[in-house]
């Protein structure tokens, strides 16, 4: 076998993978075509839980001048009125991070880039092409063109497609997309503004939900500000991307002289989904596998949260801590999770791209009648879901979104949780709550041996006694505070952040440490029955004196 991995595509979500599958010690090699970032931003919009990952990685202070906080989202009709309003959460943050951001996308790339170049087990080949993929197997074989056109055929457990919306692989296999019906023509407009322009624009993103065009003004880091405008039926891509016209349609906000055109684009925003997310040995990441309407700012996020869910479990599989039949549960997770997601966008893009005059005056009537109720607006996070199913427990607050709060640890540094854990699972202690005994039987058990696993034991200020290795203290409650609310003492967390599942007692805690053992060798619970009890990690679950 020559990798252990073979990642097809260096955007965003192939870059991270890479960087991900480095982290966690796979042997990988990334092919993509291009030599180069793509020069032209596409993707602008970001959250708190790729933010969160790219500071796993070590890349979010890196990147901290090519980003900032997103500004809250007005919509407002042909006569301005403003219809609906959404907002981010306010600090204190939950991810440890504001919910939003944007982002230049080229800067970003190449900042994910540099850090491939750190990590030892990983090979980048660029300006080469994937010919052919077989991966029926024991292993796939995939055929590599190289730029100087040799070919050449390479070993490797498992590829990951992250080759793009026209995924070629994809394509080669024939698989299905599931078309979510949203199918709209758009411009996208990129500029820069002059030194001392756009005092007049608007300082806050807005959706003109209007008759003639249905536009989108965003404002970006620095001095980059986008539009983006619907393409009217009578208009051709081709015609309307030329720069006198996009001259024209910019001329409302902005004369001439005061920006530099960066880049325009016509797309069609699409609504699909791959209906099958591996075969064989093949997986498919990012826009391979599903296609998001950009006006929930989801679109690269959805593609993140894919490598974020898969590497970790590769990872596991390959060290013999898992079961290759542990991941399904990829597709299990992404897809609920990538629908919902999708199906909040497609809905926002129904109320932006409105045309109709009668039924956009019943959409202002409605959308009024909810701000009445609720002045402050949606928090856009609210409308990003957790996991419903898949390797977590079934009682919540399995599925949600582990917060990350600021620490000190037991030597006086103050950070970000994930700074001191990483991606590993843990095992989190409320304050004051004795564990001891479930902490004596995780340290022995032999069933759990293996797996990364940080011990995150809460303590108050006062509490007496020498702090130990497991010990933070908070600086914000923001944990505390959500454990109490969740009516958990112990929680145990996935490496990609989601809660596996929450506890009360110590007998609890120790029946979810075994369930979640047995998920990862995709046994059910009477095939452990069988065992002969030895481990105290069943002893006790078994309810046993340990």
């Amino acid at each position: 076998m020559d990798y252990d991995v073979i990642i097809v595509g260096m955007g965003p979500v192939g870059a991270l993978c890479a960087n991900l599958a480095g982290m966690w010690g796979l042997k990988a090699l990334v092919v993509d075509k291009s030599e180069t970032v793509y020069t032209n931003p596409r993707a602008m919009g970001l959250d708190h839980e790729v933010m969160r990952v790219f500071g796993n990685i070590g890349l979010a202070d890196e990147i901290a001048e090519h980003v900032m906080p997103y500004r809250p989202s007005e919509y407002r009709t042909t006569d301005s009125r403003l219809i609906k309003r959404i907002d981010a959460a306010k600090p204190p943050f939950a991810l440890g991070w504001a919910p939003n951001y944007v982002f230049s996308q080229p800067p970003v790339e190449r900042a994910l880039r540099g850090k491939i170049a750190d990590l030892k087990s990983v090979s980048v080949e660029l300006g080469s092409e994937v010919l052919a993929v077989d991966s029926t197997g024991s292993q796939a074989a995939v055929r590599i063109q190289a730029k100087d056109g040799t070919v050449r055929t390479v070993t490797t457990d498992y590829v990951l497609a992250c080759d793009g919306g026209t995924s070629p692989i994809r394509t080669r296999l024939g698989l299905k997309m599931e078309n979510l019906a949203f199918d709209e023509p758009w411009l996208v407009v990129d500029v820069i503004l002059n030194e001392g322009a756009g005092e007049h624009l608007p300082k806050t993103n807005v959706q003109f939900c209007e008759l003639a065009r249905p536009c989108t003004f965003v404002v970006g880091p620095g001095q980059h500000r986008r539009w983006e405008f619907m393409i009217n039926p009578d208009e051709q891509p081709s015609e309307i991307s030329q720069p006198e016209a996009i001259r024209k349609l910019i001329s409302r906000w902005l004369p001439v002289g005061d920006y530099q055109l960066w880049r325009a684009s016509a797309y069609r925003f699409h609504a699909l989904i791959l209906e099958q997310w591996q075969s064989d040995r093949v997986l498919f990441l990012g826009d391979a596998a599903h296609m998001t309407p950009p006006f929930l700012a989801q679109g690269m996020c959805q593609g993140i949260r894919d490598a974020l869910n898969l590497v970790w479990k590769l990872a596991l599989v390959k060290g013999g801590l898992a079961a290759p039949a542990f991941l399904t549960t990829y597709q299990t997770e992404r897809v609920p999770h990538v629908r919902q997601t999708t199906l909040a966008a497609k809905e926002f893009g129904a109320v932006i791209c409105e045309r109709d005059s009668e039924k956009a005056a019943l959409r202002d009537t409605r959308l009024i009648q909810q701000m009445t109720k609720n002045p402050a607006g949606i928090i856009r996070q609210s409308l990003i879901p957790g996991l419903s199913q898949g390797f977590i427990a079934q009682v919540a607050p399995a599925g949600e979104l582990f917060p990350q709060p600021r620490v000190i640890n037991h030597a006086g540094k103050t950070a970000l949780l994930d700074e001191f854990t990483g991606q590993s699972f843990r095992v989190v202690i409320a304050p004051g709550f004795d564990a001891s005994a479930l902490l004596r039987c995780l340290r022995s058990s032999q069933s759990l041996k293996g797996l990364p696993i940080h011990v995150v034991r809460l303590v108050r200020p006062q509490q007496p006694g020498p702090r130990t290795a497991d010990d933070y203290q908070e600086v914000d409650e923001v944990l505390a505070q959500w454990l109490e609310s969740r009516g958990c003492n112990v929680v145990i967390v996935r490496p990609d952040h989601y809660v596996y599942g929450g506890a009360v007692t110590v007998a609890w805690a120790m029946e979810l440490l075994e369930g979640m053992e047995l998920a990862l060798w995709c046994k059910k619970p009477e095939q452990a029955a069988q065992g002969d009890g030895s481990d105290p990690m069943l002893r006790f679950a078994q309810g046993l004196n340990p």
